[in-house]
């Protein structure tokens, strides 16, 4: 492990980890294309200038491009890299337009599908391999050992030997759960049940706002109600396949709510601009998580291809997502949206991203340690 990664660690964590993401994404739209009988005309890994490549049998020219920053593949009717239909371009057997609306759909949908399969499939792994972390002992879980200086939690009528058993109603099982539920929600009031002299209380409690760093002196902003809990031990439980790939799920599911919340949670002021991340910043991470060893870094990458399949949803013109909608109109219409409308709108979606990752960009450059940040 390094205390510092050096230079190197970042670039070649970045590259190991949006390299592949993107590459698999892409593959996800090529495929389905091909099954479907839709020709691609190029597949790119990074955009811009090509370093090298070559054409296939299929007429496809497979590239690496000098920015690595994404991918895109651009099938037979596209007008560029970012599959805007070209309104001139003549409907062709083989060509994207030609293709039914569903086909249209699923080979859209097939990119971020394909993101959230190698989470999944990561996440099956790590629980086949490892199991589920169980506490040894199950009574003690959530017990307060001690309050800290200014404890919101003791101000609210807790006390030590107070045992949290339930959280606005749901039920804690493990000092994760609580931990994770509670620093996930900076400035949230929660109803808090704990268990004392054998009888359950409710107590509102609403969480302060605390910058943290963690080892590499990364910030972000968390909820703190000001406890210590008694320290226990874990054991883990193997899972058989069917619940390993239960848990697999959920585990997912669960991770794309908080990416949800995050985003609810900037723009309420809860938490700060800067914690949103751009290349740089996921290039920063990489290597740090690298330095800690390959778990660490390969669960980095199944949470980077969810962040991947969740962005790629969204509903904005150029995306996924955006193809989606569009898709969906068609549906409603009977017939597509027009040329003219369809352009604007994708050239507005191209836009709004492009100016989302200047903005990023910018936004990971500031908060470097070189500017004090």
């Amino acid at each position: 492990m390094f205390e510092s990664p050096p230079f190197w660690m970042y670039v070649i964590g970045f590259l190991l980890l949006l390299g592949p993401l993107v590459t698999l994404h892409e593959l996800g739209h090529l495929l389905v294309g091909r099954l479907f009988g839709v020709k691609a005309e190029a597949f790119s890994v990074g955009f811009g200038k090509e370093l090298a490549g070559f054409t296939d049998r299929q007429g496809t020219r497979w590239k690496l491009s000098a920015l690595p920053l994404g991918g895109y593949v651009q099938f037979k009717g596209d007008m560029n890299p970012a599959s805007i239909p070209d309104p001139h371009a003549p409907v062709e057997e083989g060509s994207f337009q030609s293709a039914a609306l569903w086909k249209r759909a699923l080979i859209v949908a097939a990119g971020p599908v394909t993101n959230l399969l190698v989470a999944i499939a990561i996440f099956f792994a790590f629980n086949l391999a490892f199991g589920k972390p169980l506490p040894v002992a199950p009574d003690e879980v959530g017990t307060i050992a001690e309050f800290t200086e200014n404890s919101r939690a003791k101000q609210a009528g807790f006390r030590v030997g107070d045992r949290i058993v339930a959280i606005d109603g749901e039920q804690m099982s493990d000092w994760r759960t609580i931990q994770q539920t509670i620093l996930l929600r900076p400035n949230h009031r929660f109803v808090i049940t704990v268990s004392r002299d054998g009888s359950r209380i409710d107590l509102p409690v609403t969480t302060a706002a605390e910058k943290v760093e963690d080892r590499f002196g990364n910030p972000q902003t968390v909820g703190l109600i000001g406890i210590r809990t008694v320290e226990t031990a874990e054991r883990f439980a193997p899972l058989s396949v069917g619940e390993a790939a239960a848990r697999s799920v959920q585990q997912s599911v669960d991770a794309m709510k908080m990416m949800v919340m995050g985003i609810a949670q900037i723009v309420r002021g809860d938490r700060a601009f800067s914690e949103m991340g751009g290349p740089i910043k996921i290039a920063k991470y990489s290597g740090e998580q690298m330095s800690l060893g390959p778990l660490n870094f390969i669960e980095l990458a199944a949470l980077i291809s969810l962040n991947l399949a969740f962005i790629n949803f969204l509903p904005i013109p150029a995306l996924d997502g955006g193809h989606l909608v569009f898709y969906a109109a068609e549906a409603i219409r009977r017939k597509p949206v027009g040329p003219q409308a369809t352009e604007w709108a994708y050239r507005t979606g191209i836009a709004l991203v492009l100016m989302l990752m200047v903005v990023v960009t910018v936004n990971d450059i500031i908060s470097l340690p070189i500017f004090g940040s």
